[in-house]
């Protein structure tokens, strides 16, 4: 969901223009805090700095960041307590089930994941 200068909640949180949860993590091009709406005990977002719509609109030059961001969401993984695995989702537009239109990763851990997954 975008308002109609095409800003997204997570932009929001990223400037400081909202308070969102704390964060779990901060670099220079992503940020990872605890989902609102958790789906698992641990349940908690790597999202870009970077405003960046959609994972399919990522191009060469973005392709470090994508590395980067998979590597902070082991990384708080770990730090939350994820020791026996954890699933990473990445929703591609409204029939990938995406709701903010701005580049982020989903990561669930915490209990036994079913395939498929919905």
């Amino acid at each position: 969901m975008a308002d109609e200068d095409g800003d997204t909640i997570f932009g929001k949180i990223i400037r400081g223009d909202i308070k969102g949860p704390p964060f779990l993590h901060e670099d220079d091009k992503c940020i990872a805090l605890k989902d609102i709406h958790p789906q698992a005990p641990i349940h908690f977002l790597v999202i870009s700095k970077q405003e960046i719509k959609t994972i399919d609109s990522i191009n060469e030059t973005q392709k470090e960041l994508l590395g980067h961001m998979m590597w902070v969401a082991t990384k708080v993984a770990k730090d939350q307590g994820a020791t026996n695995g954890y699933r990473i989702v990445v929703n591609d537009g409204s029939d990938g089930g995406q709701h903010v239109f701005h580049l982020h990763f989903h990561v669930l851990a915490g209990r036994k994941m079913s395939w498929p997954p919905g």
